[in-house]
């Protein structure tokens, strides 16, 4: 039987960094990594910059066929598989109202709620004892936030999913972990619609994916339900729980504004 891991979204930003932390042996020894994108010229980058055998799927987790196919190659393994890393990283999101995003709202929905069920669907048919999952979720998922409603609302089903997900699976030593990292520098920001909104929860800032991925898989590892890869995002997650929702949606919305017109001038 060999040991695998399956990253989606691995072409590039968070996805590209699981891929290089695990093939360096963060998570423990693996026969094979398969990495999952769209972009197929990109994936054989990753492939070529690691010592670990890469499997290239060029799939888009939007397409009904995408997790058939990956289904069948699943399948078709006959020495075996232990699935002992699921890490879902493809996602996307769009700012503005959601009047603005329009077909977009649907599009996150698929592939940040629809994807996640049916990667975790199919690759739990071989995961053992001590495998584990990892479903990025965000920041964004812990307050409701106008101006990125739907991706955030995508991300709190990611984040409610994956605890309830991992409470299930505990019996048979299978854990699942939620990350909710900040910002990132990565490909997430090219197309963010509107800027304006974007502007407006820039303020929690950024942090680096080399150290969101080491604290995220250390966190899978020592089997915790949800990694908050950021020190300030925990002290703002504790404020949260402290006062009412809407009265932390206000706080929010006017520290964004504040920051915004700070930004312009």
């Amino acid at each position: 039987m060999r040991d695998i891991a399956i990253v989606t979204g691995a072409s590039s930003g968070l996805g590209r960094e699981f891929v290089r932390q695990l093939d360096l042996g963060s998570g423990g020894p693996l026969d094979e990594i398969w990495a999952i994108a769209r972009n197929e010229e990109a994936l054989n980058e990753v492939k070529e910059a690691c010592h670990t055998p890469v499997k290239v799927l060029a799939l888009d987790l939007t397409s009904d066929d995408a997790f058939a196919t990956l289904a069948s190659e699943l399948a078709g393994q006959a020495d075996g598989l232990n699935v002992q890393w699921l890490v879902n990283c493809a996602g996307f999101g769009k700012f503005g109202t959601f009047q603005e995003i329009g077909a977009s709202n649907a599009a996150m929905v698929k592939l940040n709620c629809l994807a996640v069920i049916e990667a975790c669907s199919q690759a739990l048919l071989y995961m053992h004892a001590g495998s584990r999952i990892v479903n990025i979720a965000s920041a964004a998922a812990l307050l409701p936030l106008p101006g990125l409603a739907t991706y955030g609302a995508t991300k709190r089903f990611v984040l409610d999913f994956t605890r309830a997900l991992d409470a299930e699976l505990g019996d048979v030593g299978i854990h699942a972990t939620a990350v909710c990292p900040k910002f990132m520098h990565t490909k997430f920001l090219d197309s963010p619609g509107d800027h304006g909104a974007l502007d407006q929860v820039l303020w929690i800032g950024f942090e680096d994916p080399r150290t969101c991925v080491s604290e995220s898989l250390r966190a899978a590892l020592r089997g915790k339900r949800v990694a908050i890869t950021s020190p300030d995002v925990r002290i703002m997650n504790a404020v949260c729980k402290l006062v009412p929702t809407d009265l932390a949606m206000d706080l929010e919305g006017k520290i964004g504004t504040w920051y915004a017109q700070r930004s312009a001038r």
